[in-house]
């Protein structure tokens, strides 16, 4: 009876095993996913760091560093001074305390003292009879200063020296602006090349061909 039982009960395992063994066999060898198929989570790491220190992360969600622009700063620009513009204009725009060079202030000084009362056409006029000097190629001294201190040549000039001018009178930044006309030839004078001139109340014995007069003085070559 015991032998029977035992028997029934191996008999009972038996037949759950061929049952069951199956079933979990073949959940077990089922076709497993492709490894081309799998998802696999993308993790940023750093990689490389930008200009201020701060890593850039590659990967899907690549972080971008923007990079700090200063504020451009505006540079104001000197004013043009167009060479066939109106002569107060470029005055007006080129009238300074300081004439930048002493060949300059030499030539404003010549300026100041023959024309300062004059309009900016005659004072336009003897500066450029100064320049016209120099540039005269032997026949007077190769610049401003060396024009004013030849000799029995200007009144207002006594010895090695020039008189002394107050840098912050109106008329002698003009006289600034008007050498810087001239120097730069922005403004061609009605004299053109004309070498002399002088007041209209004297009266020199000169046999020179005259050019033009304008406001106080007459001009000659």
């Amino acid at each position: 009876m015991f032998i029977s039982i035992r028997s029934s009960i191996f008999a009972c395992l038996a037949l759950c095993a061929t049952t069951v063994s199956p079933a979990l066999a073949g959940q077990a060898s089922g076709p497993s996913a492709p490894v081309t198929q799998a998802i696999m989570p993308q993790v940023p790491v750093p990689d490389v760091l930008d200009i201020n220190g701060k890593p850039q992360l590659s990967g899907g969600d690549t972080q971008i560093a923007t990079p700090t622009t200063e504020p451009a700063t505006t540079v104001e620009a000197t004013p043009a001074v167009a060479p066939s513009g109106d002569l107060s204009e470029m005055v007006a725009q080129l009238r300074s305390s300081d004439a930048g060079s002493h060949e300059l202030e030499c030539l404003a000084t010549g300026v100041y003292f023959e024309s300062k009362s004059e309009p900016l056409a005659g004072q336009l006029a003897v500066g450029q009879v100064i320049a016209n000097r120099a540039q005269s190629h032997g026949r007077f001294p190769p610049s401003y200063c060396g024009v004013l201190f030849q000799r029995g040549q200007f009144s207002f000039v006594h010895g090695r020296s020039l008189p002394s001018v107050s840098h912050s009178s109106h008329q002698w930044q003009t006289a600034v602006a008007i050498a810087k006309i001239v120097d730069q030839g922005l403004k061609d004078s009605s004299v053109g090349n004309a070498l002399f001139f002088h007041a209209r109340y004297v009266s020199p014995d000169w046999h020179l061909k005259r050019v033009a007069s304008i406001g106080n003085h007459i001009f000659y070559r």
